[in-house]
């Protein structure tokens, strides 16, 4: 007979461990499938975030912030080094170190939390008698039951056609974060948070970076004048970024990769590269879920069918994170989890996808929450703006960085705060004050009048919001 369970989670990423947990904590008997493993056979939990994602990139990108720093920058605060030397081999240790911390650490929670842990590849056998019966494809195959039962499988990097990832030239976000050596010359399609975010670690490495994006715009997501200070600064450093590119045959040699690409004038180009990352998106993971056994319904592509609250077609079947429609942000994916338990539970989960915050972790970070001031003005919202820039808050001085700003936009009349964005060290930080001053429907006013810490950058958020009254202090 089959282990039976109130609640079965596939998927060990942070919408489905995150669940998982929350799902025990209310006094369900919950399981956890995930298949990830680790260079030894063993379970490595928490996803593409944990495994190839969001903690192995922001290691590389502090490793390379740090090596750029003692380059360039150490100078300037009467530091000198001689004979710096990049060890990659270490700084890719470093990194992998790191994320067998995060896959040990959530093992200890399912164990604390009570959470029964199966490492294998999950997928539907059939519904009986009010439950699903789920297949554990591991070591040793088993079936488990679960009365409900909580899809949070994830999202697969998008290939191009004729570009498959072969993960040693051309290379997805997987192989982008263990590249053996600086690459001489890196093409980088797609400018968007994964593209831009190991072109800046491999460019700070040393490697000459060339981005090519199809759109006409750059950052098209983010709010146009914030957009524009990112591009100009990242030019400034380095990076070469072509926009509305037109990509043609991709040719892979023995050793590297051509590139036939048209620029936005119609000209013809051919560029060769050392490696190659294609960051043109993601698509939802349902590969081997077996949907069809229970009639679990997709959209037409291919992401599981959900309600607002991420019920699917399928009696006490709810799918979370980026297999669902929404932002593909794990913070998002893991306050779906937390919801979805809790609604199962006969709580009232609550996700609130205007409040949820995007970042990206280059240097400057680019971080942003509510709507840009293009969404307000196709929406035909009257509204304020005020800026303040980094240059003029004495902590940014006194850390030496003093790129970017921080910007706010209210309602005109209501003075409710519709949106902030912040390109400037430390933004995905700083970015959780509007987030909350958001969530509870505070006013520019609001944060204008909170005392904050001096000196702190965070005070660069304060006088912004000044500044929508056109009454900033220090600037």
């Amino acid at each position: 007979m089959s282990k039976q369970f109130d609640v079965v989670v596939i998927g060990g990423g942070p919408g489905g461990y995150i669940a998982a947990i929350r799902a025990a904590q209310l006094g369900f008997s919950t399981a956890c499938i995930d298949a990830w493993t680790n260079d030894k056979g063993g379970p490595a939990p928490g996803g593409t975030c944990t495994n190839v994602g969001c903690i192995p990139s922001k290691a590389l990108l502090q490793s390379s912030e740090h090596y750029e720093h003692a380059g360039h920058a150490f100078a300037d605060h009467g530091i000198s080094v001689s004979g710096l030397e990049l060890d990659v081999e270490k700084m890719l240790k470093r990194k992998d170190t790191i994320v067998k911390q995060n896959n040990d650490g959530i093992v200890y929670l399912f164990k604390k939390n009570k959470v029964t842990f199966f490492h294998g590849h999950g997928s539907f056998v059939k519904a009986a008698d009010g439950a699903y019966e789920i297949k554990v494809a591991g070591k040793a195959e088993e079936t488990i039951t679960g009365k409900h039962i909580i899809v949070a499988t994830g999202s697969n990097a998008r290939s191009l056609p004729g570009a498959a990832f072969d993960e040693e030239l051309i290379l997805s976000n997987d192989g982008a974060l263990k590249i053996a050596a600086v690459p001489k010359k890196l093409g980088v399609i797609g400018a968007g948070v994964i593209g831009l975010e190991m072109g800046s670690v491999w460019r700070r490495c040393g490697a000459e970076v060339t981005v090519l994006e199809a759109l006409p715009t750059f950052l098209g997501a983010v709010d146009e004048q914030i957009a524009k200070e990112a591009h100009k600064l990242f030019v400034k450093q380095g990076l070469s970024i072509n926009l509305g590119v037109k990509i043609g045959e991709i040719v892979k040699g023995a050793n590297d990769v051509t590139v036939n690409y048209t620029d936005d004038k119609g000209t013809e180009h051919k560029a060769v590269f050392d490696k190659l990352i294609i960051s043109i998106g993601r698509t939802p993971n349902t590969n081997g879920l077996n949907a069809e056994a229970v009639g679990l319904a997709l959209d037409e592509r291919g992401f599981i069918a959900v309600d607002g609250d991420c019920k699917t077609n399928l009696a006490n079947v709810w799918a979370v994170g980026d297999v669902v429609r929404g932002p593909m942000l794990a913070h998002k994916a893991e306050e779906e989890g937390v919801a979805v338990a809790e609604r199962i539970a006969g709580q009232h989960g609550h996700v609130n996808f205007n409040t949820i915050p995007w970042v990206i972790y280059t240097s400057p970070e680019i971080a942003w929450v509510g709507r840009t001031e293009q969404q307000l003005k196709a929406d035909g919202v009257a509204y304020k703006a005020g800026t303040f820039p980094f240059m003029a808050n004495g902590r940014a001085r006194a850390l030496g960085d003093t790129s970017g700003m921080v910007k706010f936009l209210a309602d005109a009349t209501t003075d409710e705060i519709l949106g902030v964005h912040i390109v400037g060290p430390m933004a995905s930080e700083l970015i959780s004050e509007a987030v909350v001053a958001m969530e509870f429907r505070a006013s520019s006013e609001d944060i204008a009048r909170i005392c904050h810490a001096h000196p702190s950058l965070s005070e660069a958020t304060k006088e912004a919001a000044l500044a929508v009254d056109k009454r900033s202090l220090n600037f």
